[in-house]
């Protein structure tokens, strides 16, 4: 146990997870005396706005309680609705993220990705400072981290949370944004500051929308799965988190000023997977608590086998020193995180352990399969987008030849094994090696089409090409650097952003389409829809073009059969 304990405060959460830009934060200014900010009557609390932004003109409600602590015997289950507690006003000024984690790989990743972006094509393991000692001790906690996380935050136009109620306003359009960071980091605020979409959906056209972003359970607490746990648990707990979330716009956004009918998701990577979980959720046989959709880099690991669940379940209760669920219930949070942060740190190359999975009721198949067969809710507008550069982050260096390119295979797929002639069609057939230069370049190519890229073909395809797509590819365009554009914020830190003409015209695609139900706008080149001609929407460094897209190809036909699960 105490070389696991080694590995795991190695990371010191590494300072580094896809999906989490540098500009990371900017808190908001100009506060108000507290007195004098408004409350909101939430029945169950009463909620009153954090603080008032004086430069985008809004109110920032933070940290709004939307489901009763996961914690004792609530713990691994579904959500419940918080309970009444009226005695105080909340003022959501204790900010609060989810337990985090990180796999070990990440370390050899931070630096081989910038050495091979340098123009570095060979790698040895001596080309990497990975350390294999460390103090016993866990990596340093953010002090926000508690396992009491169900939160949500409600920013708001003035003019719009103005006319909240009035008989002549229906209320705005409501934009909701669901993290991404694996399933295992990430939290509400990390993203950035929504200030510049904001202002973007406030422009002499655009009335505004109210932006909601929602905390969910991650890593162990989140997604811990199997048929072991169902006999005593529910699976997929970060799913039905953010479905509670959801509902709780349905029955509340209105008092903000927005408009439930017109709730727009927005999400990347594993947010952007977790929206096609929404859509695909029970198979299409309930209806959706929003009715639009912007999925960005769609991500996650596709895990349907009972097998490999319940494996993933008794390692982490042996882990925590314990042989059941309810024994895990009664565990400490220090137990139970350091079992989490060690399981996690333990992931195969280019994996985190932890996602959704096939349960047989929130997600009774992988969502392309239940696209393919209509099980979804077919009332949802679809815009999607994914990067020129998916795969490059989750590519294990070392396996630069044929047989590291084989045992990458078997790491990112582990029951292809099992069938052998799958696998010689995907290696030879599907992605050959002389259409590649280097192995690196034909397994990130694998990578980015199975865990990412076909995603949204499979979403263009269910909805009859009657969607909107962009192809991100402004160098380096690695999965997630698009983030610094939709967060793009006029008067915060732009380092990651090449082209401000490029982040701006992405923001008005997205409030626009959340405002209008289509992203072309006057003043930002021309989006068409999707349509039988795969047309995309080209972001590069210099302009934004059309083109076809390169997801629209028979290696995503192939991936969506999902013949070998």
């Amino acid at each position: 146990m105490p070389s696991l304990i080694k590995i795991a405060a190695a990371l010191s959460l590494a300072g580094f997870a896809h999906a989490r830009p540098s500009n990371v934060e900017s808190r908001d200014v100009g506060l108000s005396n507290s007195t004098e900010l408004p409350i909101v009557d939430l029945g169950y609390v009463l909620q009153r706005a954090t603080v008032f932004n004086d430069t985008g003109n809004y109110y920032n409600f933070s940290n709004i309680r939307y489901a009763q602590p996961p914690v004792g015997d609530l713990r691994f289950r579904a959500p419940l609705p918080p309970v009444e507690n009226r005695t105080a006003v909340e003022t959501g000024e204790v900010d609060r993220i989810c337990p985090q984690a990180n796999p070990a790989w990440l370390l050899t990743a931070t630096q081989f990705v910038p050495s091979y972006l340098a123009g570095k094509r060979n790698f040895t393991a001596a080309d990497f400072n990975v350390s294999s000692s460390g103090s016993a001790s866990l990596p340093e906690q953010d002090p926000r981290t508690t396992e009491d996380c169900l939160f949500l935050d409600v920013q708001v136009p003035k003019e719009i949370f103005d006319r909240a109620g009035a008989d002549d306003f229906e209320g705005a359009p409501v934009l909701v944004w669901i993290y991404g960071g694996s399933f295992t980091g990430g939290s509400k605020q990390g993203a950035g500051n929504p200030a510049g979409l904001l202002a973007r959906a406030q422009n002499e056209k655009n009335k505004g929308v109210v932006y909601v972003a929602m905390n969910y359970r991650l890593g162990a607490f989140g997604w811990l799965s199997g048929p072991d746990l169902q006999a005593d648990g529910t699976t997929n707990t970060g799913l039905y988190d953010q479905r509670l979330a959801l509902e709780w716009i349905q029955d509340n956004i209105h008092k903000f000023g927005g408009d439930p009918k017109r709730v727009t998701l927005v999400g990347e990577s594993a947010g952007g997977s977790s929206i096609m979980h929404q859509i695909t959720a029970f198979g299409g046989s309930k209806p959706v608590p929003f009715q639009q959709v912007v999925a960005q880099s769609p991500g996650f690991q596709p895990m349907p086998s009972n097998i490999e669940q319940d494996s993933i379940f008794n390692a982490f209760l042996g882990l925590a020193g314990v042989k059941t669920i309810g024994e895990a219930r009664q565990l400490s949070y220090e137990k139970l995180q350091t079992a989490n942060i060690i399981q996690t740190a333990l992931s195969r190359y280019g994996q985190y352990t932890w996602g959704p999975t096939v349960d047989g009721i929130f997600a009774p198949e992988l969502p392309g399969q239940l696209l393919a067969k209509g099980r979804f809710a077919k009332d949802v507008k679809v815009m999607v987008g994914h990067n020129q550069n998916e795969g490059l982050l989750f590519v294990n260096p070392l396996a630069s030849n044929s047989s590291g390119f084989e045992d990458n295979i078997d790491s990112l797929q582990p029951s292809i094994k099992a069938f052998p002639l799958y696998k010689n069609y995907l290696a030879n057939t599907l992605y050959p090696a002389d259409a590649y230069p280097g192995q690196i370049e034909r397994y990130a190519a694998i990578v980015a089409d199975s865990a990412f890229v076909c995603n949204t073909f499979y979403l263009d395809k269910a909805f009859g090409n009657q969607t909107y797509a962009y192809f991100f590819v402004v160098p380096p365009a690695l999965h997630g650097t698009d983030i610094a554009y939709t967060f793009y914020n006029d008067g915060g830190p732009s380092s990651d952003v090449i082209n401000v003409d490029v982040a701006i015209a992405l923001q008005e695609y997205i409030t626009h389409f959340a405002e209008f139900g289509y992203p072309s706008e006057t003043g930002v080149p021309h989006f068409p829809i999707y349509g039988e001609n795969a047309t995309v929407t080209v972001l590069n460094a210099t302009s934004i073009t059309q083109a076809v897209d390169p997801a629209a190809n028979e290696r995503c036909n192939w991936w969506q059969k999902a013949l070998y699960y």
